[in-house]
């Protein structure tokens, strides 16, 4: 038997390497990408359903047969020996934040989108290492400790954002040339490629913000933030002047978002009728149009329709604001003519990011931030989380595919998980997002999917006794807004101290492999596409170790045939 084993897999391997992999019988199919909403305002009206009616039996007939997982390991471990390392360094690099997006946010969002045994696009890449997130001074992180971590290398403290962990947080003065620091996307301009930044959230939020801002309280976005604090914005830069005034910031060739408030005054109102938050009276974005006149070709995009006409063969800098906090949940712009054609999805500013920068012959390094998924976490809206990671990871593939993995290193993270869990024993086929199953305690039904702590306390427990569950089969779970079952009460749900997978494919992706600091994740980035610290290296020859070995051979080979 183990010898038919070896013989089985050998011949797997065999197939594989030809490009002819034998079909299991009973193989699942590739996920789908449901993109439907709810009819209505988001805050109003039911969701219209976002997947097919479960089938009874949420299992394939083959699942019942021992062959069929024998088949499946066997079939698995023959890619994986029949798959050689890529040794290339690589020209573009594109990074990819789920904001809160856990590993349960992970597993549930197979179901979301049908099975448990589907595949998001990135579970489907190569390499897969772990990361620890926690901060200096914090067990469990927020989005700024955790941006400084894995944009620039350095682990600090809770709140602050590319500043030391020597210094405290909220601190209007201090050293800042022994304090701040720049990271991946200053090492990738330095090394001439083009750089980006693309979120669902505001553009000062404190996950976008890692990639060019140095703040001692992520929460400083405009100058009243900062005075809030008590210290003076003459002479503290807050978050959205830096994305203007500083270099790193002024030489993205992309930057797409939300975020407008933070970059018009209290008396401008924005394309949509909004007025800005400044009382500086700076309007940060004419400041932005004038830099950039004189830098290159440059637009300013405000909706869906300016941004998808936007010719990227002829612009250098495009700046893409869209609302003026968050961005729009994707089942709010879902069933909404309007709303979809005023706002993109991630997959939308994802594709136009790529197009634009993939003309540097040096190549880029793009930034993306699935940023709603932790947004609607804090809010125990599982329904609007899943369906969040389900877009990001359909941008991811969008990027996948857009790219050639020979060149093109694609990392995918979480900067921190929640408190979600996926629990109890739902029978397969079950909703996800419905109920799991009953307590054998207090005989009632409880969901699936449930959270440690948030306002939703107050409705997962009776108004009359706090120590009795409601009832959860009266609630209506085909609502977006419907909130998830919580034990603890908390006017936002936490985040969690897990640690968060790291999906690679592409040049040198098995160097992602393990369990290590957050922080490493720069440095492997940098170390592939020979920038930051190896850019010189590269420069002098010393960091192409294969291709003098290669020189060498050819050389001796010449000299050999030359003495015949």
């Amino acid at each position: 038997m183990r010898d038919f084993a070896r013989y089985f897999v050998c011949f797997l391997a065999l197939a594989l390497t030809a490009g002819e992999l034998l079909t299991v019988p009973g193989a699942r199919e590739p996920d789908g990408h449901s993109r439907r909403g709810k009819d209505g305002s988001f805050k109003s009206g039911a969701a219209s359903s976002r997947s097919q009616t479960p089938q009874v039996q949420g299992f394939q007939e083959r699942e019942l047969e021992t062959d069929y997982w024998l088949e499946q390991a066997q079939q698995t471990l023959a890619q994986k020996l029949a798959t050689p390392h890529n040794t290339d360094h690589a020209k573009n690099v594109i990074f990819f934040i789920g904001d809160g997006m856990s590993s349960q946010t992970v597993a549930a969002t197979r179901m979301y989108l049908g099975n448990e045994a589907n595949f998001l696009s990135f579970e489907n890449f190569k390499d897969l290492g772990s990361v620890r997130t926690y901060c200096v001074n914090r067990q469990v992180s927020d989005s700024s400790c955790t941006a400084t971590a894995y944009l620039s290398g350095v682990k600090i403290n809770y709140g602050m954002v590319n500043i030391a962990a020597s210094v405290d947080r909220y601190a209007c003065e201090y050293d800042r040339n022994a304090s701040d620091f720049e990271g991946l996307l200053k090492w990738a301009q330095d090394a001439g490629k083009s750089t980006g930044i693309v979120t669902t959230t505001k553009i000062t939020h404190a996950t976008p913000a890692g990639a060019y801002a140095s703040s001692a309280n992520r929460y400083w976005e405009n100058d009243v933030e900062v005075a809030s604090s008590d210290c003076d914005p003459s002479r503290v830069d807050d978050i959205a002047e830096q994305l203007v005034d500083k270099e790193v910031a002024q030489r993205f060739n992309v930057v797409l978002g939300g975020g407008r408030g933070n970059l018009l005054p209290k008396e401008t109102m924005d394309e949509e009728g909004k007025p800005g938050y400044r009382e500086d009276g700076k309007n940060l974005i004419e400041q932005w149009k004038q830099t950039h006149e004189t830098m290159g070709r440059s637009q300013y995009v405000w909706n869906r329709e300016q941004l998808m006409s936007v010719d990227t063969a002829n612009t250098d800098y495009l700046l893409g604001l869209f609302e003026s906090g968050h961005m729009k949940y994707n089942l709010e712009l879902k069933d909404n003519s309007e709303a979809s054609r005023m706002e993109p999805t991630l997959e939308d500013m994802t594709r136009k990011a790529i197009e634009l920068l993939q003309r540097n012959k040096n190549g880029y390094v793009l930034f993306v931030e699935g940023g709603l998924i932790d947004v609607a976490h804090h809010e125990t809206w599982a329904r609007l989380a899943l369906d969040e990671t389900a877009e990001m990871a359909k941008a991811i593939d969008t990027a996948r595919k857009m790219t050639s993995e020979q060149d093109t290193l694609i990392v995918v993270s979480s900067d921190h998980s929640h408190t979600m869990t996926y629990n109890g024993y739902p029978k397969r086929g079950n909703d996800i997002l419905g109920l799991g199953d009953i307590s054998d305690e207090d005989l009632l039904p409880y969901t699936t999917l449930s959270y440690a702590n948030g306002l939703s306390y107050y409705t997962t427990y009776t108004e009359e006794n706090h120590a009795i569950r409601a009832d959860p089969s009266n609630y209506d779970y085909k609502q977006t807004d419907m909130r998830y079952m919580a034990m603890v009460p908390m006017d936002a749900e936490t985040h969690g101290g897990d640690d968060v997978g790291v999906w690679a494919s592409g040049p040198m992706s098995h160097l992602f492999r393990g369990v290590y600091e957050q922080n490493t994740i720069p440095y492997l980035i940098s170390y592939i596409a020979q920038i930051g610290d190896y850019y010189e290296e590269f420069d002098s020859g010393a960091g192409q170790p294969l291709a003098v070995c290669l020189s060498l051979l050819l050389g001796c080979s010449i000299a050999a045939l030359m003495r015949r």
